[in-house]
């Protein structure tokens, strides 16, 4: 499909479109057909003119040009990447502080689970099911390493693609072989391994959250009564429970809180990135394909 008729199509979705728009408009009939037929004539009159411009465009675009094009989004995609890769470091310490923590959480959400029947405020996951916490915590721990191989098969990639764009001669006219070589690269591989750290870092979120708002309920409840304590002191350490566990379960949240914190709102900035990179990864298979046209046509004309 050539470039024209590309256009001509976008044009008449956007006159359907148009149209219809227009008949939801409460209005006399009259008054809508007035206006559909005067909304039709200028679109007419619109793509008539866009397809002379077109066609004398058409001879002036060149494969060296839409590549030099495709070259210059691949940069500004590699550039975001690097952004992301400085973030990828401090959710990589996140991960591993996390699973080395994590245990030390288990113990007050193991208990949590044992007095979930006279605590019935507290939000624990599997509450009152103090067999099933093993399960939960288990599978935190699953998803922290999945998540930290996620990372390293994201860092060893993206690395690859800003190398491939950094060897890139700006100042040479691009070479449409090379440049679409980088494009299926992003699409097959940085575009993968980009969406699915997204997705494992935001599991990782997720949990975390999860365990910190657990936390914040149980030491808002210790606070008020010595019963959770009482009860549930043989998980938790042997012998007399003094003041010093709340200190430690105080000093714990503080802690989870803060980098928790940091850690969602790096985040947040990837995803930012993220969903601006993916349609321009996506969009470059577009040019890659309008190059091919244009070259094959260079080919016909060439040949005649």
């Amino acid at each position: 499909m050539n470039l024209s008729i590309r256009l001509a199509s976008a044009l008449l979705l956007s006159a359907l479109l148009t149209v219809s728009a227009a008949a939801e408009e409460p209005a006399a009939c009259e008054t809508l057909l007035k206006q559909k037929e005067e909304a039709l004539q200028t679109l007419a009159r619109d793509n008539a003119l866009l397809q002379e411009k077109v066609k004398s465009l058409e001879c002036s675009i060149t494969g060296e040009a839409l590549a030099l094009k495709n070259l210059q989004r691949l940069q500004e995609i590699a550039r975001d990447t690097k952004s992301q890769r400085q973030s990828m470091a401090d959710f990589e310490v996140y991960v591993k502080w996390m699973a080395n923590n994590l245990s030390g959480y288990s113990k007050y959400m193991e208990a949590g689970s044992v007095a979930a029947g006279f605590a019935k405020v507290l939000p624990i996951p599997y509450a009152g099911q103090a067999g099933l916490f093993t399960k939960f915590a288990s599978q935190f721990a699953l998803s922290l390493n999945a998540a930290s191989v996620s990372i390293t098969r994201y860092l060893t990639t993206s690395q690859q693609f800003i190398a491939r764009v950094d060897a890139m001669d700006a100042s040479k006219p691009a070479k449409s072989g090379e440049v679409a070589g980088l494009a299926r690269f992003a699409d097959e591989h940085l575009l993968k391994d980009m969406n699915d750290v997204q997705v494992k870092l935001t599991t990782t979120g997720e949990l975390s959250t999860s365990v910190l708002s657990f936390l914040e309920s149980l030491n808002h409840y210790i606070g008020s009564t010595d019963a959770y304590l009482n009860k549930t002191k043989s998980l938790i350490k042997r012998g007399e429970v003094d003041k010093k566990e709340k200190s430690f379960l105080s000093e714990s949240i503080l802690g989870l809180r803060n980098k928790a914190g940091t850690f969602n709102a790096k985040l947040k900035q990837f995803d930012e990135t993220a969903r601006k990179d993916a349609p321009l990864i996506k969009s470059l298979g577009t040019y890659e394909e309008l190059i091919r046209e244009v070259e094959a046509k260079k080919v016909q004309v060439s040949k005649q």
